[in-house]
């Protein structure tokens, strides 16, 4: 019998793990809540720290980012493989990012990584890793996240969004719940390579905008320089991700973002009604 582990437990992480719990599947998980009797404290440090959850019939999903500090981005990747060799799983599924493509405008699963920025890096040598390994692997490349509490609609009503000055630029996004279902798929699957995750339906950073502002009732957001927004804003790449699902056999539950940000505003008036 396999045993499931999920390393990163957080936006995304978390939701797998609700799927194997709904499932009745057995399942552990790491965040940085070190409380109750399925979680453990191996976030970034210490990689050693997880072998005892680790044998031969488990299957790994790392969900752990690149992560900011005080002296530049920390990738635990590389370190954390060095530790699996030494008591090696079964397979790992691991959740890169489509910035791996760099300035690519069109993107698919034949599409080689091409990364500029240091973060992008990062990623293409957290996946090459990843795929050394005595495993099995998918890597799996998200679009844009977004879902309940995070995406344009969240900053729109924070005040916080800022269309780019030129917001022709394409966007592609995947909603957080076929995200996981795409991670708890692969997890469950022998299927070997790298794939970009994304929804049916890429839309410039304007219609986005003007979409969630009209379901919103707010006015359009101000513009601003290029440079003054993250490196994720500035991308411009429609992103197919049909060959991933064909191959897991899993169907879309928002494959727009019109479908997928109403239901985020449906979800978060819920949650305020219930609290």
């Amino acid at each position: 019998m396999k045993n499931f582990l999920i390393l990163g437990a957080g936006y995304t992480g978390l939701r797998v793990v609700k799927l194997f719990v709904s499932g009745n599947q057995p399942v552990q998980w790491t965040n940085r809540d070190a409380s109750g009797s399925q979680r453990f404290d191996a976030e970034v440090d210490d990689p050693w720290r997880i072998l005892p959850l680790i044998d031969a019939k488990t299957v790994i999903l790392h969900s752990i980012p690149t992560l900011p500090t005080e002296h530049g981005l920390k990738e635990i990747t590389p370190s954390l493989v060095q530790t699996l060799r030494h008591n090696p799983p079964a397979r790992i599924v691991y959740v890169s990012t489509t910035g791996v493509y760099g300035q690519n405008r069109f993107v698919n699963e034949t599409t080689t990584p091409a990364p500029r920025t240091e973060r992008e890096r990062l990623r293409v040598m957290a996946e090459e890793a990843i795929q050394s390994g005595p495993w099995s692997s998918t890597i799996l490349r998200p679009a844009a996240i977004y879902g309940p509490h995070r995406g344009i609609h969240a900053s729109l009503r924070a005040g916080t969004f800022h269309l780019p000055e030129n917001p022709t630029n394409y966007v592609s996004r995947i909603h957080v719940d076929d995200l996981a279902a795409h991670c708890h798929a692969a997890m469950l699957s022998t299927l070997e390579g790298a794939y970009p995750v994304a929804d049916a339906e890429p839309c410039t950073s304007l219609e986005a905008a003007q979409f969630c502002t009209m379901l919103l009732g707010l006015a359009m957001p101000l513009s601003a320089p290029s440079e003054a927004l993250g490196e994720t804003r500035r991308a411009d790449r429609r992103v197919d991700g049909s060959a991933i699902r064909k191959l897991l056999g899993l169907p879309l539950r928002y494959p727009s973002y019109k479908t997928g940000f109403a239901a985020c505003l449906a979800a978060e008036d819920r949650a305020r009604s219930i609290s």
